[in-house]
């Protein structure tokens, strides 16, 4: 599965309800999208220092980063055309991460309903 910046941040805080989840996984992903949103908030936190400590000793070790490609880029510009044909658009950065989700095949472990409609996408919530 791929965790999104919300399952990011909940990880980081220790969620349990998401720790169990997260038991259920054969794979773990995090898109270098998620972790420049996550980057970026730790950057506006007061506990900066340890939040970037644990990324970098905690959590990246042990995911597959994922990266946007060529074929990517193809799974971006399908979901962003049948957004807009259904008048459902959505944030950018979200259609990357359901972009690498179909390239994939991986479910999206995340709070965010807008992933809900990107057609051919599961999303887990915790």
């Amino acid at each position: 599965m791929i965790l999104d910046t919300n399952a990011v941040s909940a990880l980081a805080q220790k969620n349990q309800t998401l720790i169990q989840k997260l038991s259920e996984a054969r794979r773990l992903a995090v898109t270098v999208i998620s972790l420049g949103e996550y980057t970026y908030g730790t950057r506006q936190s007061r506990f900066r220092l340890e939040l970037e400590t644990w990324l970098r000793e905690r959590f990246l070790p042990f995911v597959e980063i994922l990266f946007p490609d060529l074929s990517t880029v193809e799974h971006y510009a399908d979901i962003r055309t049948e957004l807009k044909a259904e008048g459902t658009p959505i944030p950018a950065n979200n259609i990357w991460i359901a972009a690498l989700a179909r390239q994939y095949s991986l479910p999206v472990l995340s709070l965010d309903r807008h992933f809900d409609q990107v057609k051919s996408l599961d999303r887990i919530v915790w």
